[in-house]
């Protein structure tokens, strides 16, 4: 259950004193204790400006997401949250995004989907974000490798559903083969499904390989299709199955929620998913 009904979404969501009340679910120690953050891909929240997204965020019980660098700082900072911060004559623009992380108490715990050039991971630096998000070219990698361990910040490689770049965990481990710990997968349940894959055999496959989460559940249609996503645990992915298995990975990993779809309107539905996160860890702690 959470502390307060400001996590609930609603007329609240944008109350001025919001940033001093965010409630943090009562589960998220378990969540903790596996060594796990969760909070929103805030692409979810992508009708919205930064600083109107950011409250999102904190109104779902998150205190870290996952920022996308196509996201304006507010409808009168015509200046995306990314790389374009760093440019000189955004310097009040920066502050600005740094003031409102820290309003919220809210860090982004990771970057993404988003290039691997040098701009990428400054911007990451930055803001100390631990891990990127990407899907550089094959020919890409070792650059990418080497600017990884520059930084010292990991990088998933992400996938899209078939027949993108890293559709199949097999693609993806051939690549890291040759490369360094700080290259793994970022692991998206939901395309994995759109693609015919089975989510907890790919987790299983990428043992010692992951390095993050796109998170997300879909449902079947009448037609035996894939619908739009669901709340985590109400669909196909088999959520609670694969997180028993990365617990069992003993790695300390953020698991960005995607929720695309209700684009308008989709924030309590993210933060029900939050809520079922940190229930699950819960379970998954008690009976380890």
């Amino acid at each position: 259950m959470l502390r307060n009904s400001l996590a609930l979404g609603g007329a609240a969501l944008f109350a001025p004193h919001l940033f001093a009340a965010i409630a943090v679910p009562d589960d998220r120690k378990y969540t903790d204790q596996l060594g796990w953050k969760i909070g929103p891909q805030i692409y979810s929240f992508n009708r919205f400006p930064f600083d109107e997204a950011l409250k999102m965020v904190a109104a779902c019980g998150a205190t870290s997401f996952e920022q996308f660098t196509g996201q304006k700082v507010s409808k009168d900072i015509n200046v995306n949250v990314g790389p374009d911060l760093l440019r000189p004559e955004n310097k009040d623009h920066l502050k600005r995004v740094k003031d409102l992380l820290a309003e919220t108490g809210c860090t982004m715990h990771a970057v993404g989907v988003c290039g691997s050039g040098k701009a990428d991971f400054d911007f990451a630096a930055e803001f100390n974000i631990p891990l990127l998000n990407t899907e550089p070219r094959f020919n890409e990698l070792e650059a990418v490798n080497k600017r990884a361990d520059e930084y010292k910040i990991n990088v998933g490689l992400h996938n899209h559903p078939k027949d993108s770049t890293y559709w199949d965990p097999d693609i993806v481990l051939k690549q890291l083969k040759d490369l360094g710990p700080r290259m793994g997968a970022c692991c998206d349940p939901g395309h994995w499904l759109r693609s015919g894959l089975n989510p907890l055999e790919c987790v299983k496959k990428l043992k010692g390989r992951i390095t993050g989460f796109h998170i997300k559940d879909l449902k079947k249609n009448n037609n035996g299709g894939l619908d739009a996503d669901c709340v985590l645990g109400q669909g196909e992915c088999g959520i609670v199955e694969m997180m028993k298995e990365v617990a069992t990975h003993s790695i300390k990993i953020p698991f960005s929620i995607e929720f695309e779809a209700d684009w308008d309107k989709n924030q309590p539905k993210v933060a029900e998913c939050v809520r079922f996160f940190d229930a699950t860890a819960k379970t998954i702690v008690a009976t380890r």
